[in-house]
């Protein structure tokens, strides 16, 4: 596949979608307060690049819905425990952002007004144009979705111009780089055939629904140093991801 071409215009305002395994590094549970500083300080550069940024994060470094269903928990009180977990992270990446004199505000899907707002959309907008990154907690709030959902759902709500998902690997690979020497790494791919191969960059709904809305993704490496703020910049390697139609208007940085 030819190498495409990066966007050549600065994105306006960006989702940047974090897994919680992200927030580990080297430790196998919980939080690595070195990483979650050094992904801070890639926040901030790419705010004070001009970009408005948000974020949405994942809880799996603390506790997986899934996982506690497989344990004998009911599905949805497993997911609403997860829920819970992001909140956790956010407010960590809240304090390590402040630390690094970014403005951050987290809201939560659930209520909980001691810890974080609630979330309602105009005020996140507000917080946004104020030069604020909105975390956005516990996902949608409802279970049986995952924080890949939410977080094209948020993208949409606040009228992203590209969702941004930091994962392990530098894009998104034919099949496991880390069992297949031979896998290849796309620039480009449609929604359709990520969906019809199964690619697994996102779960199928959030695929399908950032298909319907015209969403962009961007899949980077969120382990490589700098990767956030080479990947908002169109440099470095990543994985872009739009219907085909959409693809120049992409390439060209107009969306």
């Amino acid at each position: 596949m030819k190498n495409a071409p990066h966007p050549t215009k600065p994105f306006k305002r960006i989702l940047l979608k974090l897994s919680g395994e992200a927030l580990m590094g080297e430790t196998s549970y919980g939080l690595d307060p070195k990483t979650v500083n050094r992904i801070a300080a890639e926040v901030q550069s790419v705010h004070l690049a001009g970009c408005q940024v948000c974020i949405v994060i994942g809880g799996g470094n603390i506790f997986r819905g899934v996982n506690g269903e497989a344990q004998g928990i009911d599905r949805s009180t497993s997911d609403y425990m997860g829920m819970l977990a992001t909140v956790i992270n956010a407010l960590a990446l809240q304090n390590a952002l402040e630390k690094h004199n970014v403005e951050a505000r987290v809201q939560s899907a659930i209520p909980m007004e001691t810890v974080c707002e609630s979330y309602i959309r105009r005020k996140a907008v507000f917080h946004l144009e104020k030069g604020r990154v909105v975390i956005f907690a516990a996902g949608s709030g409802n279970p049986f979705f995952t924080t890949d959902t939410a977080a094209v759902l948020r993208a949409n709500e606040m009228e992203c111009d590209v969702l941004m998902k930091g994962t392990k690997v530098d894009g998104v690979y034919s099949s496991d780089p880390a069992k297949d020497k031979t896998a290849k790494r796309f620039e480009h791919l449609g929604y359709l055939q990520v969906l019809s191969e199964n690619l697994r960059v996102m779960d199928m709904a959030a695929v399908a629904l950032a298909r319907e809305n015209h969403l962009p993704l961007i899949v980077f490496s969120i382990q490589e140093p700098e990767g956030f703020v080479k990947a908002s910049q169109g440099s470095g390697n990543f994985t872009s991801i739009s219907n085909h139609d959409d693809q120049q208007k992409f390439l060209q940085g107009r969306l």
